[in-house]
């Protein structure tokens, strides 16, 4: 009979974790929350830098784990440590035994509206990142307009902020904003496209060629400022006040559509799972690795490991790499070795 591991999360990152390890003998039994698998990948539109289809990443990992135990719209309610082995109850009354867990729980997306300044919830025409690629999987909204004259793009939003409590960078805010930017000119040829950064931060492969690209081949315009305030003009414009930090000089523009990157926040449901597993929290609410060197995927725990955003930020690529990496640590660690 095979040996069971729990994959917690239905992300890409527990989706590869889970086909590595079918791949490696075992039963991998995917517990997910949500009532489908692939995450946040799965409600993306495009893939940077190659522009690749999200959901062709999303049906080739499916494709891969048809053998595995999968649970939707199911949670973890609690994991108790027997000796050797963990006994992990569901919320469907399923309990199952197994030596080895892998948390792959990922990350929530910030909540835009805590920055008030930016009017999220306050303006029609002020949404985040993820509203706008939900419009460009094909979803309707009337926050979007028809035909936008200029569109603007602030970076950072609710990453590197004390205030919001997030100190860290979310990795992939930058990148997002130069391929959303390009997405923007590709539909809309005559629009201005505007970011607006405090600084770019682009170290995955082919990012700088990609943000040279958006400046060279669509004339996007890159404004080194953070954005102090939105307002609204009587014609129902948005109003971006900013600093130039490269010129010194205060300016203004109006938009038609104003696009917040909302960073990664750590996943809440992380601190009960955490509490039911004696698993160590870091300063920053994600999961603590046993050493964010060389056991990035270890906890302080015998047996469990970790795989993906549930540590901190991560890009897709970062996060399949991470998932392989746990799934034979897990084997090895099954195996004694």
């Amino acid at each position: 009979m095979k040996e069971n591991v729990v994959v917690i999360g239905g992300g890409v990152a527990g989706m590869e974790a889970a086909r590595q390890l079918l791949l490696l003998g075992y039963n991998p039994i995917l517990v997910e929350q949500q009532d489908h698998l692939g995450g946040h990948v799965a409600q993306w539109n495009r893939l940077f830098p190659d522009m690749a289809p999200a959901g062709d990443l999303v049906r080739r990992l499916w494709d891969g784990i048809t053998d595995a135990n999968i649970f939707l719209e199911t949670r973890v309610t609690s994991v108790n440590r027997l000796k050797d082995d963990y006994l992990v109850m569901l919320s469907n009354g399923v309990s199952i035994s197994c030596r080895a867990i892998l948390i792959a729980s990922g990350f929530k997306l910030f909540d835009a509206a805590r920055k008030e300044e930016y009017g999220y919830g306050v303006y029609d025409h002020v949404v985040t990142n993820a509203d706008l690629e939900s419009w460009f999987n094909g979803n309707e909204s009337d926050r979007i307009p028809s035909a936008p004259r200029s569109v603007g793009f602030v970076h950072c939003v609710g990453s590197r902020d004390l205030k919001a409590g997030n100190s860290q960078c979310s990795k992939v805010c930058c990148i997002t904003a130069v391929k959303q930017a390009i997405e923007m000119k590709e539909r809309f040829p005559e629009a201005r496209v505007y970011c607006f950064y405090m600084d770019l931060r682009l170290f995955g492969k082919k990012y700088e060629d990609f943000y040279i690209r958006a400046q060279q081949e669509f004339g996007i315009q890159f404004i080194r400022g953070r954005v102090s305030e939105v307002g609204e003009t009587l014609d129902g414009r948005l109003q971006v006040k900013a600093e130039d930090t490269l010129s010194g000089k205060p300016l203004k523009v109006q938009l038609d559509l104003l696009v917040l990157m909302a960073g990664m926040s750590c996943n809440p449901d992380v601190a009960e799972l955490a509490r039911m597993a004696r698993l160590d929290i870091d300063s920053d609410g994600f999961l603590r690795s046993l050493d964010n060197t060389a056991g990035i995927d270890v906890s302080n725990r015998p047996g469990i490991f970790y795989a993906g955003a549930c540590t901190g930020a991560k890009t897709v690529p970062e996060t399949l790499g991470e998932a392989r990496s746990a799934a034979l640590d897990i084997h090895r660690y099954l195996q004694g070795r």
